[in-house]
């Protein structure tokens, strides 16, 4: 089974993602617009005060559905993208299997975001101690080559997570915390498996970036010219923050009533690349990369005793490796 058939077939998990996250940017906007009507009749200048409330009110709602929903169906996914690189084969209803699958080797949805939690703390607590390590050899500049570094591997870490996820499931008959011990380990015993992936994986996330934020962005200024009475209301509110000392560039270019249009497209452009992103292109190369990675762990799975060079490098990685 090619890498475009296991796509296709399990492009259903993504697009269910993608219609909870619509829903989620929908209850955004209608609560943000309804703190602004709320604050507008509560008091005067209290629109804006409103408008921040519902905006703050709607993106924790908004993070809720995506944490308990869309993580259920993006674990599901990596569920059957896994096993159609393993065995070469899917079921018929691939949507109900990676359910079924996802309950089946997690009790709950709190025990997938305990064990992806624990692989990301693995790979930052190793990001920064690169960037750490450029700043004692190197001063400053070091200190900023590391950082550089470091950013640069929040993007790898993002998709060695899914991939670690994925041998979780491969393993199932191997007790959670051991296989994702085995996961986090694959990626410094096979390192230079996956470094020849991370030109496609940037490439093509820098791609979809200008094309689709581009795009979006673009609309988005178009749709929202002509409203300069409330561009300046929203300036006004930021004049004072930006004349203060120690003001972030943001708070500067939102005091500009000109600016504030523009922040609000590229917000918005930043948002849809985001959500259509992660929805039909991310899995593309996810399948790619998940492959040559299952591939490296089934011809070696790592062993007891390759755990111990990671124990003395990452707490989080020892608090995982003791639940064995």
């Amino acid at each position: 089974m090619d890498n475009k058939t296991i796509y296709s077939r399990t492009l259903g998990f993504s697009l269910r993602r993608v219609l909870w996250d619509l829903i989620s940017i929908v209850l955004v906007i209608a609560l943000t617009a309804l703190g602004f009507i709320l604050g507008e009749k509560i008091s005067e200048g209290g629109a804006i005060i409103g408008l921040i409330i519902g905006m703050i009110v709607g993106i924790v709602a908004a993070v809720l559905i995506a944490r308990f929903i869309s993580y259920t169906l993006k674990a599901g996914q990596i569920a059957m993208m896994t096993r159609g690189v393993t065995e070469g084969e899917l079921p018929d209803d691939v949507i109900g299997e990676g359910k079924r699958t996802v309950k089946e080797r997690f009790a709950t949805v709190a025990a997938f975001f305990a064990i992806t939690g624990a692989i990301k703390g693995i790979f930052n607590q190793i990001g920064r101690g690169i960037a750490k390590l450029g700043q004692s050899i190197g001063g400053d500049a070091g200190g900023a080559v590391g950082g550089a570094v470091s950013s640069a591997m929040q993007t790898v870490i993002a998709y060695l997570c899914d991939c670690c996820l994925g041998w979780v499931f491969y393993r199932s008959g191997v007790n959670a915390a051991k296989a994702a011990c085995e996961g986090a380990v694959l990626f410094f015993k096979h390192g230079k498996t996956f470094i020849k992936n991370m030109g496609r994986v940037f490439g093509m996330g820098l791609a979809s970036f200008i094309v689709i934020g581009g795009i979006f962005g673009g609309i988005t200024y178009l749709l929202l010219s002509g409203h300069e009475e409330f561009y300046a209301q929203v300036a006004a509110q930021f004049t004072e923050a930006a004349a203060a000392e120690g003001a972030n560039a943001l708070v500067k270019l939102l005091a500009n009533p000109a600016a504030v249009p523009v922040v609000f497209a590229a917000i918005a452009g930043i948002v849809m690349w985001g959500i259509l992103h992660s929805t039909f292109i991310r899995p593309f190369v996810l399948v790619g990369v998940l492959r040559n990675y299952m591939a490296s762990g089934m011809n070696d799975v790592p062993t007891e005793e390759s755990f111990a060079a990671l124990d003395s490098k990452s707490p989080r990685f020892r608090k995982l490796h003791s639940q064995i």
